[in-house]
């Protein structure tokens, strides 16, 4: 009749000594190289503590239907501006005009969160003026939630000028998140939810785009208009208004944060027993050749006794 194996398991072959002998001063050096080399090694490496990471998220960002519009009607000062604040049209006097202004958010992929806003604004002039530069502030109201839960009021900044009249300009760019610091990895974050114009001053000062800019660039974290690739039309035709056409989109962003603890020891963990593997497969090749070969005195105690005693 044949015969076949059926199953299989090494044997246990065990080895013995006394506490005061060289083999047990031996496996406590080998314990310590085994398990300390390794967090020296991961650390040294540099990156061992996770201090930066980032994520992937799309903002929810609303228009929040505040303009700041000044026109330049000439090359030796004369302008033409609006706003949606009261305060800074009455400061206007006769260099006030009121455009007519059409928006569209779009949510293109379905997914509740708006793409991209379409902004068409038509600015009525007199028949002798023409427009040679335009500066436009439109606000958002910019959420994200993945990890903190970050709020806040930011803006895009729209600015072109040529040395020949216009009739239109045309503008389309991303809406690019700025940081100058990273996120929290958790808890509600709203000291940037503030007004980017204080449209309840009645000083010119507070309307100022030196001052609006300058306070919005000290910000850690801000918007800015990317890549508007503005696109300046001349020839106006008499009574017609100057046209400007924007969109904008809102991309998905890649977002810095600091990391919480568990995460930290998370990813110095994997460093450490990716390393770790390395050393115990050396020692252990280490061990059963001292051992088996009897390089320091032990008792072997062969698996039959075993079962025996």
């Amino acid at each position: 009749m044949a015969i076949y194996e059926v199953y299989s398991h090494p044997a246990l072959l065990r080895y013995k000594t006394s506490i005061c002998t060289k083999a047990t001063v031996f496996l406590l050096i080998v314990l310590v190289l085994t398990y300390i080399p390794p967090l020296l090694v991961s650390y040294r490496s540099q990156g061992f503590w996770l201090k930066l990471s980032t994520y992937e998220e799309q903002p929810s960002v609303r228009f929040q239907y505040q303009v700041l519009l000044i026109a330049a009607t000439s090359t030796s000062g004369d302008y033409v501006a609006w706003s949606t604040y009261q305060n800074f049209n009455n400061l206007q006097g006769t260099n006030l005009r009121i455009p007519s202004i059409s928006v569209r958010e779009e949510d293109q992929n379905q997914d509740g969160k708006f793409d991209q806003l379409s902004l068409s604004l038509g600015l009525p002039l007199q028949s002798t003026e023409q427009v040679y530069s335009v500066q436009l502030i439109l606000t958002f109201s910019y959420q994200l939630f993945r990890m903190s839960n970050f709020v806040m009021q930011c803006m895009a900044f729209i600015q072109h000028s040529s040395p020949v009249p216009g009739s239109q300009l045309y503008i389309n760019g991303d809406l690019r998140l700025q940081q100058r610091q990273p996120l929290s990895h958790r808890g509600i974050n709203t000291r940037y939810n503030v007004s980017i114009i204080n449209g309840s001053s009645p000083f010119a000062s507070a309307y100022d785009l030196t001052n609006i800019i300058r306070t919005y660039q000290e910000r850690n974290v801000s918007t800015l208009l990317s890549n508007p690739n503005p696109v300046w039309t001349m020839v106006r035709a008499a009574g017609t208004p100057f046209q400007i056409n924007a969109v904008i989109r809102y991309p998905m962003e890649i977002i810095t944060y600091q990391p919480g603890f568990w995460e930290m020891i998370k990813f110095a963990w994997v460093q450490y027993v990716s390393v770790l593997l390395i050393f115990l497969w050396v020692f252990e090749r280490i061990k059963i050749f001292v051992f088996q070969n009897q390089v320091l005195p032990t008792v072997a105690v062969p698996p039959f006794k075993q079962h025996q005693s």
